[in-house]
């Protein structure tokens, strides 16, 4: 086992949370040990700030959480955006205009900083309550507050097929992601990244990249598995975040990270 890391970046979907979208108490309990040990913890998910919320009684003594992929850094316990990385208007229109002429039926929504603005076509999670302060109108109708994420779904195209064909259209005017949310194209501005959210946050801490152990299950954790100096893929893991990790642990549902983050503590006792 290599040295004991100074940070602990944990996804939440697939990787630190089990299927059923839950937090283990054997997980939380040791999530506040690696705290009590002077470890610094942050968690690393595609989801946007509000659907932490919902988490905040198991997770928000844990402080802070880097979401929408890298665009929002977000106090759990306050329920605050500290921080925020976003388009400008301009280019959200033109990837907008592009992806409607090749996808005629694509439906978009807009994670911001003061929460989600979404069309009517727009297939929501029904896992997630859309939030009562939510904007339901066209996404050319937005106002003038920054876009985290943009999020774009047809309903007609296979998942693979769409994802492939927004990433072609997108190109390298903004960074295109997939988390696992079927089919969901998760387009956030050029270099807008969990890794690179991470970077930033852990240098504010005079954290360097070989003092950080990272988990992850799905493609747009890849960056951040590249960049840490321990990255880990929970064995549910896709096969491209397998390919790139140092090292693999137990799945989310046999509590991996809290296995792996219990034996470290052992040996730093």
């Amino acid at each position: 086992m290599d040295d004991t890391p100074r940070l602990i970046a944990t996804d939440l979907d697939g990787t630190l949370l089990r299927s059923d979208g839950t937090l283990s108490r054997r997980a939380g309990a040791v999530l506040a040990a690696v705290e009590e040990a002077g470890i610094e913890v942050v968690f690393v998910t595609a989801r946007p700030p509000r659907w932490l919320d919902e988490l905040a009684s198991a997770v928000g003594g844990h402080g802070t959480a880097i979401c929408g992929n890298g665009a929002f850094v977000y106090d759990v316990a306050a329920g605050e955006v500290l921080s925020s990385e976003g388009f400008e208007h301009s280019l959200v229109r033109q990837i907008v205009t592009d992806l409607r002429r090749a996808v005629p039926d694509v439906a978009f929504a807009a994670e911001r900083g003061s929460g989600l603005w979404f069309e009517t076509s727009f297939p929501h999670d029904p896992t997630h309550h859309v939030p009562n302060d939510a904007v339901e109108a066209p996404i050319d109708e937005l106002d003038d507050e920054a876009v985290g994420k943009l999020l774009a779904k047809s309903a007609v195209l296979e998942d693979e097929e769409f994802l492939r064909r927004a990433t072609e259209v997108v190109g390298d005017r903004a960074h295109v992601a997939f988390s696992g949310a079927g089919g969901l194209a998760e387009i956030n501005a050029a270099g807008v990244t969990k890794a690179a959210a991470l970077e930033r946050w852990s240098s504010r801490l005079g954290i360097l990249a070989g003092d950080v152990w990272a988990f992850g299950d799905m493609p747009n954790d890849v960056p951040m598995i590249r960049w840490a100096g321990v990255g880990w893929a929970v064995a549910n893991a896709h096969e491209e975040v397998r390919a790139v990790a140092d090292r693999v642990c137990p799945s989310n549902d046999d509590d991996g990270v809290a296995a792996t983050l219990e034996e470290l503590l052992d040996r730093t006792r």
